[in-house]
C-alpha cells in the first residue's frame, strides 16, 4: 500500500524491516521518482530491490534518529550508493557511535555506525527531487530524535515520537518523558488533526485519531492529568 494519494506530490511504501519489523518508509518525488529511505534499519538488499521495483533512484538517507533498529542499515546504503546521509539532530550522535557495538551484541553484525553528511536541526528543510520536507525537532525518546513532514501532502515520519494508541520509550539512556509529551503535544499537534504519519513500529495513523484515542497523549487525559 502506497500512501499519501498518487494525485500528491509524494508517495511513499512503508516496508518493515527485521525480525523486529520496524518501518522504513520508502519517499518519493512524484514527478522525478527521486526516493528517499527514511530509517533504513536493515534488509539492504531487500529496500535495494523495492528501489528498482518502483523504478526509483535513490538520492537521500534521512535518519529519524539513532537507534541501532531504524539506522542500522545506513553505512551499507551508503557504501553502496554514495547519497547523503540527512539526520538526525547531532544530539544523538552517542547513539550512532554505539551501533557497531549494539548490533554485535544483537546479532546484527552487519550494522555499523556512520557519520551523517548533514545533521539537522529544528526548522530545517530536506529536499528530494521537486519537493521538500520540514525538519522538527522532538526529543523525549531520544534527545536528538527528529521529524520529517510534508505540509502540502499532510504526511509525517515521525519515528519513535508517537505510535497509534502509544507513545515512544524514555527509559533508554537520556530519555525524558515530559519532554516527549512536550514534542507531541506542542511541536507535533499544531500541524493539523488531518495528518497522517509512519511510526516506527506498526500501522499508521492520524494526528487526529490519536488526540481522542491514545491513552497516553489524547486531549481528555492529558486534560484530568
Amino acid at each position: 500500500m502506497s500512501e499519501p494519494a498518487p494525485q500528491l506530490p509524494i508517495r511513499a511504501l512503508i516496508a518493515p524491516v527485521t525480525p523486529l519489523q520496524q518501518n522504513c518508509t520508502i519517499v518519493w518525488c512524484a514527478k522525478t521518482k527521486k526516493a528517499a529511505f527514511i530509517d533504513p534499519g536493515g534488509e539492504v538488499p531487500r529496500l535495494m530491490a523495492a528501489l528498482k521495483d518502483h523504478d526509483l533512484e535513490l538520492k537521500k538517507i534521512w535518519i529519524t534518529h539513532g537507534h541501532l533498529v531504524h539506522a542500522g542499515g545506513t553505512a551499507a546504503i551508503k557504501d553502496l550508493t554514495g547519497v547523503p546521509i540527512e539526520g538526525p539532530h547531532p544530539d544523538d550522535q552517542f547513539w550512532i557511535d554505539e551501533i557497531s557495538a549494539s548490533g554485535a551484541k544483537w546479532g546484527m553484525p552487519e550494522a555499523r555506525s556512520f557519520t551523517p553528511d548533514r545533521w539537522l536541526g529544528d526548522g530545517d528543510v530536506v529536499t528530494l527531487g521537486e519537493t521538500q520536507f520540514e525538519v522538527i525537532h522532538c526529543p523525549g525518546h531520544t534527545p536528538g530524535h527528529v521529524v520529517f513532514f510534508h505540509r502540502e501532502a499532510r504526511f509525517a515520519q515521525v519515528g519513535d515520537v508517537l505510535f497509534q494508541g502509544s507513545i515512544g520509550r524514555t527509559d533508554f539512556p537520556r530519555g525524558n518523558y515530559p519532554q516527549l509529551i512536550h514534542s507531541i503535544t506542542q511541536k507535533l499537534w499544531p500541524l493539523g488533526d488531518d495528518v497522517r504519519f509512519v511510526p516506527g513500529h506498526g500501522p499508521m495513523s492520524s494526528f487526529g485519531a490519536e488526540r481522542k484515542t491514545n491513552p497516553f497523549v489524547a486531549d481528555e487525559v492529558l486534560s484530568d492529568a
